[in-house]
C-alpha cells in the first residue's frame, strides 16, 4: 500500500502585536476565513486524512485545528511535533521518515520555507512557494516512511485559497 502525504502551510498569521513571540501568532482575518475553506476544499473530495500532525506554533496548530474540525476528526487527537517549527528541509524530512508506518495518509501543518521546499524535493514539482494555507497532497509508492527520499512522490494536486481553477 503506498503513503499520502498531504503538506499544508498554516493559515495567514496576524502580526499587529510586535511583543508576540513568532511562535504565539494567531492567525489573521484572512486565516480563519482561508482555513475552514480549504479544509471543506479536501472533505468535498472525500480524501481525509488517518492521522494529522502538526506544529504545535499557535498558527499552524489553530489551522490544523480548523481543518480537522472540518473533516469531523477529533481535535484532541493531533499529534504535535516541535521539530517542524522552524524545519529546515532535511529536519522535516526526518520528520516524515519518522512517521508511524501504520498510518497510511498523513495531514502535516507546517512552516515555509520547508513545506514548499519538501513538496518540490519529493516531487520535483515547478513550485515556486506555496501560498499560506496552501497544501498539496503527494502519493509515495511505499510501505515505510522511511523510505521516503528525493524525487520518489507523485504530485495528486496542489491547491491554495486564492486558486479558482479547482474549485
Amino acid at each position: 500500500m503506498s503513503k499520502k502525504l498531504l503538506l499544508v502551510r498554516h493559515a495567514k498569521s496576524d502580526w499587529a502585536d510586535i511583543g508576540l513571540r513568532d511562535f504565539d501568532r494567531p492567525l489573521n482575518k484572512r486565516g480563519l476565513e482561508n482555513a475552514p475553506e480549504m479544509g471543506q476544499r479536501i472533505y468535498v473530495k472525500q480524501i481525509i486524512p488517518d492521522k494529522i500532525v502538526s506544529s504545535p506554533a499557535l498558527r499552524a496548530l489553530t489551522t490544523a485545528k480548523i481543518f480537522a474540525k472540518e473533516w469531523k476528526m477529533d481535535i484532541n487527537t493531533i499529534t504535535l511535533n516541535l521539530d517542524i517549527y522552524e524545519a529546515s528541509l532535511k529536519s522535516l524530512l526526518n520528520v516524515v521518515t519518522e512517521l508511524n508506518d501504520d498510518d497510511d495518509y498523513i495531514a502535516l501543518f507546517g512552516h515555509n520555507n520547508a513545506i514548499t521546499d519538501l513538496v518540490i524535493y519529493l516531487t520535483d514539482a515547478d513550485l515556486f512557494n506555496i501560498p499560506t494555507c496552501g497544501m498539496a497532497l503527494i502519493d509515495l509508492p511505499f510501505e515505510s516512511w522511511k523510505m521516503v527520499s528525493k524525487g520518489t512522490g507523485s504530485l495528486v494536486f496542489y491547491d491554495y485559497p486564492k486558486n479558482t481553477s479547482l474549485i
